[in-house]
């Protein structure tokens, strides 16, 4: 083996473990397999979490990471694939900031190795052994990946930010226990 078939192969391993997680992770938002909550109960999950609304954001992020990763995984369309599903677990890290980095404790740390591995796969590309190899690249060119990267991280951004934005708001109302009982 060279070195170069050596990387085809690791990022084949890469994209259909990376890809397969994120195609399994959005079927249960989508289809509540899995043991997942399907469009309504995912829909009420996101809704609770400061998403709205929740059916509609519920339908965003399960299409992010069942797509992307389904084609992170075949090795096609891969900027925008890794770029769409960055995006959904960048979503899904805000939730879990406040929780700190370790997933033990409810943290990021997930949902930040899947969406960076996505990102990850976006910039390098899939490789040789991959659908947009076979195809000729027609869907993976360089100048892709800044305009997949650039735009989710936009919407992303408004998308965190207004989610932000509305748990803040919520908390206002909110006082916390002056004394113990």
């Amino acid at each position: 083996m060279t070195c170069i078939d050596r990387r085809d192969l690791g990022l084949l391993l890469l994209r259909l473990s990376t890809g397969g997680v994120l195609a399994a992770h959005g079927a249960q938002k989508l289809f509540g397999w899995f043991g997942g909550g399907g469009i309504e109960g995912t829909g009420a999950a996101m809704e609770a979490m400061g998403y709205s609304p929740g059916k509609a954001s519920a339908k965003a992020a399960g299409l992010a990471e069942a797509g992307g990763g389904t084609l992170l995984a075949l090795g096609l369309a891969t900027p925008a694939a890794g770029a769409a599903a960055a995006g959904a677990m960048a979503g899904a890290a805000a939730v879990h900031v406040p929780n700190g980095f370790f997933a033990m404790n409810g943290g990021y740390e997930y949902t930040a190795s899947l969406g960076l591995a996505a990102a990850g796969l976006a910039v390098t590309g899939p490789g040789r052994l991959s659908l947009d190899h076979l195809m000729g690249h027609a869907v993976n060119r360089g100048w892709m990946v800044p305009i997949a990267l650039g735009t989710t991280a936009a919407v992303t951004a408004v998308v965190v930010g207004a989610r932000n934005k509305r748990v803040r708001k919520a908390r206002e109302g909110e006082q916390e226990t002056l004394f113990d009982e």
